[in-house]
């Protein structure tokens, strides 16, 4: 799977983070405003950018940066550690990540935001003989809830977690609430920035002691960040202190793009 980012998409971002001019920017890469623009646009390196002096400018990681730009993708996890969780990927105009996650034992299972269609998890619950007892959400954009409505229709007593401020009550996290999926245990720490409403849930308490996992909505890409539509700062500070904190073996599952680790990202994410 290719990074939801190519070098292109995160140096846009940076410049919108940064308030930088693209002539500012393409200066600083030695380039002009069209060469810069085609490399925004498409990811191809056509004539080498400065990196360094770019990165500088527009608040990123000039080394981390170049790596991108030469092919770096995140190592390949064994998901075999995580024998319950499924990544579920569903396309419209773009490809967005949901997530289904079980209890070995009980086979209460819990669904990590709908993608576009809820066919495929539909299909998982039915093969592997699972209760789909939990709906947690990590942002309430249209490509993360897509198939709400499907969803409620099939399992009208589904339990919905958000952190979305108009949710009935009974439906909001609250800060140190936990969820027990059989023996696994599910908290949530709060992402916003990308979205006012952005939260991570951790999962932990696998089976022969295999790493947290973390669900993370677009809070977090491999090699990137989510947009900031609410704020560039805040959205990365909150994968500072929420995310990058956890265990460095901690398997990052974003909502857009291959899945990572905390190692991975701290080590080569040019925003950080």
């Amino acid at each position: 799977m290719n990074l939801e980012d190519h070098v292109g998409d995160i140096i846009r971002k940076a410049r919108l983070m940064t308030n930088v001019s693209a002539g500012t920017a393409a200066k600083a890469a030695g380039l002009v405003e069209a060469e810069l623009s085609a490399l925004e646009d498409s990811g191809q390196i056509n004539k080498q950018p400065n990196f360094s002096a770019l990165a500088q400018v527009i608040g990123l990681n000039g080394a981390k940066l170049e790596e991108i730009a030469k092919g770096w993708l995140p190592a390949k996890p064994d998901l075999g550690l995580w024998r319950e969780l499924r990544q579920i990927v569903t396309t419209k105009d773009y490809a967005v990540n949901s997530y289904l996650v079980w209890d070995e034992m009980s086979r209460e299972a819990a669904l990590f935001d709908t993608g576009w269609d809820a066919d495929s998890a539909f299909k998982l619950v039915e093969e592997n003989g699972l209760n789909l007892r939990h709906l947690f959400l990590t942002h309430t954009h249209e490509d993360h809830v897509a198939a709400m409505a499907a969803i409620r229709e099939k399992l009208p007593k589904i339990l919905m977690h958000t952190n979305l401020k108009s949710a009935p009550p009974q439906n909001r996290n609250r800060a140190n609430d936990f969820v027990h999926l059989g023996s696994l245990r599910i908290t949530n720490r709060e992402t916003p920035g990308h979205a006012e409403d952005g939260v991570t849930y951790i999962i932990g308490n696998w089976s022969e002691d295999a790493p947290h996992v973390a669900i993370v909505g677009d809070a977090i890409f491999a090699g990137s960040i989510g947009r900031g539509n609410q704020s560039w700062d805040l959205a990365k500070d909150k994968v500072r202190e929420n995310i990058f904190l956890l265990p460095p073996e901690t398997l990052i599952c974003p909502g857009h793009g291959p899945l990572t680790t905390v190692a991975e990202e701290k080590a080569h994410n040019p925003f950080f």
